[in-house]
């Protein structure tokens, strides 16, 4: 019978930005993609928000692979995307992205003054859940969890969210027509957060899994 083992090895991993970290940045935004997507398209989403004063910052899920609807060979249209964790080797892959984030996280903090600066971390779809993770477990600190088509992970220990979020600011964003929920999930959702007493804004636009131009923009705004 075969018996698992675990090696930690060295890899290099990449990051996208939108501004430059100068002495003019107040405001540092890290997003984190959804599975299927790729750092570079999803931080595009974010050009409509991009300012002087603001960094943005989006990671790239460590897991690639090709997004193609057939089998057989990858010809060079074949999309390349990420993920960042599947159910295998969960609990190490989880800390994996954690320190990989923190890692992201201080280097961007090489360059903009922490204390001068609000930061953001926002979560779309299965980056929500990545995004949540690494603000609970990770060294980072954010002042904002913006939580996109998701919700908090599964794993997420309530009472001590009642306790986080009262620091951090939860905001919780979902398309009235997201495929991956409807508003019977989230009245169900906030009657568990109230019960726990977990601070938290809900915002809805007209749309379905995806990101939503002027409620990123009036998120924004709210800096």
């Amino acid at each position: 019978m075969s018996s698992p083992h675990q090696i930690n090895v060295g890899r290099t991993a990449r990051y996208y930005t939108l501004g430059e970290p100068t002495s003019s940045v107040s405001d540092v935004w890290f997003v984190c993609h959804g599975y299927g997507q790729s750092a570079q398209e999803f931080i595009a989403q974010f050009e409509p928000i991009a300012a002087k004063s603001r960094l943005i910052v989006a990671p790239e899920a460590l897991s690639r692979f090709y997004l193609t609807g057939t089998t057989g060979f990858h010809g060079p249209e074949a999309r390349v995307v990420a993920s960042w964790m599947t159910r295998e080797d969960r609990e190490n892959e989880i800390a994996d992205y954690v320190a990989y984030l923190d890692d992201v996280y201080a280097k961007i903090f090489e360059s903009v003054d922490r204390n001068s600066v609000r930061v953001t971390v926002l979560g779309f779809s299965q980056g929500g859940a990545t995004a949540n993770r690494w603000v609970t477990r990770g060294k980072s600190k954010a002042d904002r969890l913006i939580m996109w088509g998701s919700l908090l992970a599964t794993d997420s220990d309530l009472n001590q969210a009642a306790q986080f979020f009262r620091h951090v600011e939860l905001t919780i964003v979902y398309g009235t027509r997201d495929q991956f929920g409807n508003r019977e999930m989230i009245d169900k959702y906030e009657k568990l957060l109230k019960q726990h007493g977990i601070p938290y804004t809900l915002r809805n636009f007209e749309g379905g899994h995806r990101m939503d131009r002027e409620t990123l923009a009036s998120l924004a705004s709210k800096n």
